[in-house]
Formats: structure tokens, sequence, C-alpha cells
């Protein structure tokens, strides 16, 4: 299903690092912090889905793959969520750099890495502790999927978005949410993807999103559903 999409610029680093480096750019020229992916009401509603079911007084260990600019972490932040508790990755360092420079801006100590996800785990947290089961409470991606499944087919015409299920299972601890909001996918393909045995990921919740009607049908214009990770038995 992964597979159905098609390649495209979207989907390479050069693209996000030729993006990042014309936002950074404008950052530094007119304070302007960029682009909010999908919009600043698909952030709240995302703020909103983790203040109702990860709420601030459980301190979630949080991450955010793909966090580009910051949005949606600082916007944790300002909700409550502890800075030392969050965490961004993103494989364009000028998105990393893009993020820090905000973050010490907004005076939020929010962390942010350097991390091509599918290579590699994302760096602990100082009050984080390894483990084989998984480490974080709360995984979030808000378009970062959808980028990875129009990357490159590697020599089996396979996208690489396949393996993408399998690492967000692996960092995730046994209860710990993964909330994922998708332009690409409707809210049934994205749980056919990552429900799987294989991920121990089962559906969870959805965050309700306004609809349109085309040809008589209903449709979103984007989706976004919640898993939780279900432990050994």
């Amino acid at each position: 299903m992964a597979d159905s999409l098609q390649p495209s610029k979207l989907g390479t680093k050069e693209h996000w690092d030729d993006v990042y480096a014309e936002e950074l750019d404008n950052f530094e020229e007119i304070g302007d912090e960029g682009e909010i992916w999908f919009g600043e009401e698909s952030v709240e509603r995302m703020v909103d889905w983790a203040v109702e079911n990860a709420p601030t007084s459980s301190m979630p260990s949080t991450v955010e793959i793909g966090s580009g600019n910051g949005t949606l972490l600082f916007a944790l932040a300002d909700a409550g969520y502890p800075p030392s508790h969050l965490s961004g990755i993103d494989y364009s360092p000028g998105a990393v750099k893009l993020a820090t420079l905000i973050a010490a801006k907004r005076e939020a100590d929010v962390t942010f890495n350097t991390c091509d996800f599918l290579q590699q785990d994302p760096p602990l947290l100082p009050l984080m502790k390894p483990s084989s089961e998984g480490v974080w409470d709360l995984v979030l991606d808000k378009g970062t999927f959808d980028a990875i499944a129009l990357g490159a087919r590697d020599e089996n015409d396979k996208s690489p978005a396949a393996r993408y299920p399998g690492r967000i299972a692996e960092i995730l601890k046994p209860g710990g949410c993964f909330l994922i909001t998708s332009c690409n996918f409707t809210e049934e393909e994205l749980q056919t993807i990552f429900s799987t045995s294989e991920t121990r990921l089962m559906y969870h919740s959805r965050i309700e999103h306004p609809t349109f009607e085309f040809g008589g049908k209903r449709g979103n214009i984007i989706s976004s559903v919640a898993f939780q990770k279900i432990g050994l038995p």
C-alpha cells in the first residue's frame, strides 16, 4: 500500500535540505519561523489529543520523527509538557539548525538532533535509559511518513516506507502511543499499514478533521490515527 505512491522530489533529502536552507535564511533575515506543515489547526488537534491521552502530568518522553522547524514540539511545550522530555529528529541538518535557533529564541529547552530514522535510533534524552523493548512513551509524525513513502525504491522495488512501521515499533515502549497525521493515506490505510502482529501496534483512536464531499463521497484532506503498542504476552 505504501508502495503505491510514485517516487517524487518530496521524498529526497536534497529537496528538504534546499527547503530548510531557504527557511534558515528567512529566519536569520526576518525572524520567519517557516512553514507549518498541514497548518496550525492540525498542530492544535494533535496537541489536544496528546493532552487527553498522554497528559502533561505523566511527563511522557516524546519524540517527533521528522520534526522540521519544531512547531509541534513547541506547541506541546506551550501546552505544559516539560521541554526536557521533548525531542525532535530530522535527517536534514538545516531543519535541526533552524529548530535549534527557534528554540533558543523562544527559550524552550527542546532537544533537536540530526538523525536518519530508517538507519538510526533517536538519541535518548538524559532522563532515559536504554531498553530492548522500546524507550519512548509518545512518538509523533506529522507528514514524515508521507515524504518517506515518496522516496526512491530499492533494488527489489520496495518503498523505504515499508521499513517505517517496524522502526516505530522498535522505539516505542509497551503501552506507549504513536500518533500520525498524513495527507497521502486514509485512516483505513494507516491502520492496515501500522497495525500488524509484527508491530504490535493496535488501533487506539483517531482525530476528527474537517471533511469534504466530492462525487457523492465524503473524505478528509488529512487523516490522524493513534496506535498503542501492546506488550508481549
